[in-house]
């Protein structure tokens, strides 16, 4: 049992503040695209990116990634949004039979939450039949495919419960090949989330494809961003993660201070560090507008983080 350690290191997230952040393969961008400032999404290939794939939460590459050079190193993802017209397994097939390097897939954007707080709002039978129609049926062509990304409530892991429990019901078994986390709070409570589902679903591998500590102060968000990447970097069934922050700090809905870059377009410290490159010291700000985002369960994971990180530390 290491919980004294373990309480010490949770007490001392600065401790893992540094000049210049670890690369790791794991990295991903969670890509939003800039319209009025083009310049902004070549930053995320840009020489030197540590990045080596991404997701634009639809079922069709980026055009601005479409080059033979940024699709060899820029790997993209599909995603199966919500209920769509058109069919998800028709559009991933015919990218794969296109050449386009199709490996996984990510499903269901917070299936749980309302349409108001970017959820897409599924009733998990619904979220089943689709699955069945339009996700089970890519794995013949060896995609893996990721669970629906719930948010981090009490109400994530009941809407999963739900869902699976209706693949079942309408005969089929509806096969994730990983679990998909997403969290906005600080790094006790993303642990601690990391640990249930885990515990859940012990056969799995996890990707985080949001995350981030939204509303905090420069130090904290700093502080947050180093102590959470470099241990999902260390835990070997995080398979991937992407941070959410690929934007202007005067177009951030997650607070300024979680931007990867500053309101001119310039990367800010955790902006470089996702990159796999030095601090830049360049200070991000508001200097426009700014919303609030649903603190998704921050507050009602916190209390079993030490236990769960000291499972996994054991």
């Amino acid at each position: 049992m290491r919980y004294p350690t373990l309480i010490l290191t949770l007490c001392l997230p600065a401790a893992f503040s540094q000049a210049t952040f670890q690369r790791s393969a794991k990295r991903g961008l969670v890509f939003v695209p800039n319209p009025s400032y083009s310049s902004d999404n070549q930053i995320w290939i840009s020489s030197g990116s540590d990045l080596t794939w991404y997701y634009n939460y639809g079922a069709e590459p980026s055009p601005v990634y479409s080059s033979a050079e940024a699709q060899s190193a820029f790997e993209f993802v599909p995603m199966l949004w919500g209920l769509s017209n058109d069919s998800f397994v028709d559009q991933v097939t015919t990218l794969i039979q296109g050449g386009t390097n199709i490996t996984h897939v990510l499903t269901f954007n917070e299936p749980d939450g309302s349409s108001a707080n970017g959820g897409s709002d599924i009733p998990p039978e619904t979220a089943a039949t689709a699955w069945i129609k339009e996700v089970e049926p890519l794995r013949k062509l060896g995609v893996k495919t990721g669970a629906p990304a719930v948010t981090g409530s009490p109400g994530g892991f009941t809407w999963l419960q739900e869902f699976f429990a209706n693949c079942t019901n309408q005969g089929t078994n509806c096969t994730a090949d990983f679990m998909t986390v997403h969290w906005y709070g600080d790094f006790q409570g993303l642990a601690s989330q990391l640990g249930q589902v885990s515990a859940a679903y012990p056969n799995k591998t996890i990707w985080v494809s949001e995350y981030a500590y939204n509303n905090q102060s420069l130090s904290t968000s700093q502080d947050f961003f180093n102590t959470s990447t470099e241990y999902m970097d260390r835990m070997s069934n995080i398979e991937r993660y992407a941070y959410f922050g690929s934007f202007r700090s005067s177009d951030s809905n997650v607070g300024p201070n979680a931007a990867m870059l500053t309101q001119d377009g310039k990367l800010t410290d955790i902006g470089s560090w996702y990159l796999g490159g030095a601090a830049t010291n360049n200070v991000p700000n508001a200097a426009g507008r700014s919303w609030g985002r649903w603190d998704v369960g921050r507050g009602a994971w916190v209390t079993m983080a030490v236990v769960w990180v000291g499972m996994w530390l054991m």
